[in-house]
């Protein structure tokens, strides 16, 4: 099934977005194997070149290592993984308190929605 995408910013960026929200979770082990270009823009029904480009974005973050002909891996660094993890959550919250502010609640409203919320 075709990955979805939203107008509101670049494909390669959200393909290296959800690739690296499966790392954060889990699907992929630190120095594990990623799957091919050519897999993952058939998987995500785009361009290899738009799959390519979100590799790049990776390994430039330094989450990808590549190894020449053997493919890329995911590093097995788990400080980079964790400053993912800390940046991620981090613009993830921005967005969050950007759109509940139109909400005009108080901060204590506002923990008290999250605290009855379950994760």
């Amino acid at each position: 099934m075709a990955w979805s995408f939203t107008q509101d910013k670049a494909v390669y960026l959200q393909i290296a977005e959800r690739i690296t929200i499966l790392i954060l979770s889990g699907k992929y082990a630190p120095s594990e194997q990623i799957p091919s270009v050519r897999q993952l823009a058939f998987e995500a029904a785009v361009n290899p070149n738009t799959v390519q480009h979100a590799f790049s974005e990776l390994e430039n973050q330094k989450i990808f290592v590549s190894k020449g002909t053997l493919g890329r891996f995911l590093t097995d660094d788990t400080t980079v993984i964790e400053k993912c993890r800390k940046s991620l959550a981090e613009k993830y919250a921005a967005e969050f308190i950007t759109k509940v502010s139109a909400l005009s609640l108080t901060k204590d409203e506002l923990i008290s929605i999250i605290k009855e919320s379950e994760l």
